[in-house]
């Protein structure tokens, strides 16, 4: 097969890494890719959004199958234009459909889809700017912390928690009446606080039948102890160590099974990843958010921990018929640790030269933010490498990433020294 994956960052590396190990992969292209992806496959300069770029090429290249990275071109709607279009209709889209990618594409919808199908959620309630000053009064209700979020995609970075009442009413304020995040905050979800430990569950779908990949946990604040900005994710672990048997059936049948069912129930055509963002209260998983799309840095740990061929779990997946294939998944733990640009997630520099990745051993070095510059491997993003390794616990995977992180430098790199500490 001839195979189209779209995006540029490290969970996009990851499934270029494990889509060519699959007999059935011929040729990989990535739109755009990075330094990493164009050492195993071949980089196109094409925006992951252009769907008339992306419609002449495949056709151009005989592509047989497009894998979406990214939530943007999901949220816009190229499963829908795929299935739409005759010259292309024949090619399957790993991705859900428009409608479906509004899990991830709007707060209120999935927290409509939630509240619909009973699974379970923390309070809410939606405010534009006409209604801001009820969303002030509706804040004075809840108990602090209090958690504002932008309805449509900020990237990652649309999600306040606040403690101090009027501090909060203000950036609703800002939000909504100064365009803070842009159209983004358009409107604004107000949810009531949930305290707990937060998890990654990913679930692959044929919009039947599913299949539960391994959970993760993914650290998202910039400073060590979980402090400072909200970043993409600056490190992650595959298993979760506290999840076990007894959590995980809850989540498969309090949250999993009625999410897929939902799906069905509301006519909704999703052929793709669900990533379900939880938290445990208590041993009670209790649902934050989806995501319409595996998760950066997630992917990067819980990619290399399935043994089966990902290509397969695809096709199936285009042909109804995941149900068929047996999930295989190693037993060991796989943790990443992400090395960043200097002032991320604020200002930061790129084309910063990388060296020493050649002397990276024991380690997968997954890149997230590159691209080549006359030969050399530069910086191009905040996140810049992922630094992934396996290991019979999270403990000795971290201690082998930060080993192999120690042989790596460009000017200004920074990254968290305690991912992990708080499952120890």
């Amino acid at each position: 097969m001839t195979i189209l994956l779209l995006g540029s960052g490290g969970r996009e590396h990851a499934f270029a890494w494990k889509m060519i190990q699959s007999p059935l992969c011929d040729k990989l292209f990535v739109a755009p890719g990075n330094a990493g992806t164009a050492s195993i496959a071949q980089n196109v300069d094409m925006s992951p959004t252009d769907f008339d770029a992306i419609k002449a090429f495949v056709i151009q290249e005989n592509v047989n199958m497009v894998v979406v990275g990214p939530e943007d071109p999901l949220v816009k709607g190229i499963f829908d234009f795929f299935l739409n279009d005759e010259k292309l209709k024949h090619i399957p889209v790993i991705g859900p459909s428009k409608m479906g990618a509004q899990l991830e594409g709007s707060k209120e919808f999935a927290k409509e889809f939630l509240v619909k199908h009973n699974i379970p959620t923390a309070a809410y309630d939606s405010f534009t700017v006409d209604t801001v000053e009820k969303g002030c009064d509706f804040l004075a209700t809840l108990q602090p912390p209090y958690v504002l979020k932008a309805d449509g995609l900020a990237a990652g970075k649309g999600v306040l928690i606040i403690q101090d009442l009027a501090e909060a009413q203000e950036e609703l304020r800002n939000m909504l009446v100064n365009e803070k995040f842009g159209a983004a905050s358009s409107k604004v979800v107000i949810e009531e606080f949930l305290d707990g430990i937060e998890l990654s569950c990913f679930v692959l779908t044929d919009g039947k039948s599913y299949k539960i990949l391994p959970t993760a946990k993914d650290y998202k604040r910039i400073g060590e102890g979980d402090t400072g900005l909200n970043t993409g994710g600056m490190g992650a672990v595959s298993p979760v160590p506290y999840v076990d048997a007894v959590l995980m059936e809850k989540i498969e049948t309090r949250i999993v099974k009625p999410t897929i069912a939902g799906l069905q129930k509301d006519g909704i055509p999703y052929k793709g990843f669900v990533f379900i963002g939880l938290i445990n209260v208590k041993n009670e998983p209790i649902v934050i958010e989806y995501n319409v799309r595996m998760g950066d840095p997630e992917t990067e740990v819980v990619i290399p921990r399935m043994k089966s061929d990902l290509v397969e779990l695809f096709l199936a997946v285009a042909n109804e018929k995941l149900d068929e294939i047996t999930l295989e998944i190693d037993e060991r733990s796989a943790t990443t640790i992400m090395v960043v640009s200097g002032g991320y997630p604020e200002d930061f520099e790129k084309g910063k030269v990388i060296s020493g990745l050649e002397n990276i051993t024991d380690s997968i070095v997954f890149h997230a933010g590159t691209k080549l510059d006359n030969g050399a491997v530069v910086s191009n993003g905040g996140r810049v490498l992922a630094i992934t390794s396996y290991g019979d616990d999270f403990q000795e995977a971290i201690k082998k990433s930060y080993q192999n992180i120690d042989k790596l430098n460009f000017d200004k790199m920074y990254f968290r020294k305690d991912i992990g500490f708080d499952l120890i």
